[in-house]
């Protein structure tokens, strides 16, 4: 990219309820007019999306926004569905505006599993490995004609330097907070790393809440709204953000990541972060507790391997 965008406040949602859903299935597709219409009971932030009977779900994206993935995820992911070794959302029909309801949506099938957190991980290696083997299959797909970085992906798989303002906004509100001038060294030393600019398809958002377990051991990959094809890099953040020490060499060694892309991926994950840590200062929940978490990780593992 030539320029950095302008990010801009978050979206504006709108509300979804039950019953529009239930218009707008019966009103579009009729075969499914009968199934009872629930919502999910975490939805998440871009999509808000209910069951729909036991074996679907609807996704309705949250802001106009969010509605740039609905039809790349209609045409890109029946395509990388098969060539992947964990099942991922495939699309089963797209929905059009209805019922009050504004945008552009779709059906998938319900893939069944818990969101993964540390505590029901079974074995963390293992887990590592498994994700890696997953990602490394993934940017083995022919990423020709794929989707470059865009707003439709937040600009996932392009430069870190998108973001740099945030970095730098985050970084004056924490002063005195945390360690700035670490940080600051950290963000600068993945901004200052080169891509080497060969395209490959990326999740764009591979975070607990889009890993499902079952068992304890990794079973799908969902939500891909922030896909695309660029620098892999923003994949290798649940490495700071989830992966054990242990995990997070055996990751890498799976994928083979080399030093400047490992350098980029600590960006990311700092990134994000960063953010968190500025708009929680002072709180004492569990997302701030996280945030301080994460950032902790992530300075260790700097200075352990730099300063150590």
């Amino acid at each position: 990219m030539s320029s950095t965008p302008d990010l801009g406040p978050l979206p504006r949602r709108v509300t979804v309820d039950a019953e529009q859903v239930r218009r707008l299935i019966g009103d579009q597709f009729p075969r499914w007019a009968g199934l009872p219409v629930r919502p999910v009971a975490k939805s998440g932030w871009d999509n808000v999306t209910f069951h729909v009977g036991d074996g679907m779900v609807a996704r309705l994206p949250s802001a106009s926004e969010y509605t740039l993935a609905v039809d790349k995820e209609q045409r890109w992911l029946p395509a990388l569905a098969p060539r992947l070794p964990l099942p991922i959302p495939v699309p089963l029909a797209k929905g059009r505006p209805g019922a009050d309801y504004p945008f552009s949506w779709s059906i998938y099938r319900w893939l069944h599993g818990e969101p993964a957190s540390a505590d029901r991980i079974a074995d963390p290696v293992r887990f590592a490995v498994d994700l890696a083997e997953f990602l490394a299959a993934l940017q083995s797909i022919d990423a020709a004609d794929g989707p470059q970085p865009g707003k439709h992906n937040w600009f996932r798989g392009a430069t870190l330097r998108t973001y740099d303002a945030q970095v730098r906004r985050a970084l004056a509100a924490l002063d005195g907070h945390i360690d700035v001038d670490l940080a600051r060294e950290i963000w600068e030393t993945a901004l200052d790393s080169s891509w080497d600019g060969v395209d490959v398809w990326f999740h764009g958002d591979i975070a607990p809440g889009n890993l499902l377990l079952d068992g304890g051991k990794l079973a799908a990959v969902i939500d891909f709204g922030t896909c695309g094809v660029g620098d892999p890099s923003c994949d290798m953040a649940i490495s700071w953000t989830l992966l054990t020490a242990d995990g997070r060499k055996a990751f890498r060694e799976r994928l083979s990541v080399d030093e400047e892309t490992w350098a980029r991926g600590r960006g990311w994950a700092l990134w994000k972060t960063l953010v968190v840590c500025a708009q929680t200062i002072g709180w004492d929940d569990e997302e701030a507790a996280n945030a301080r978490r994460v950032l902790g990780g992530i300075f260790s593992e700097y200075s352990d391997r730099y300063r150590g």
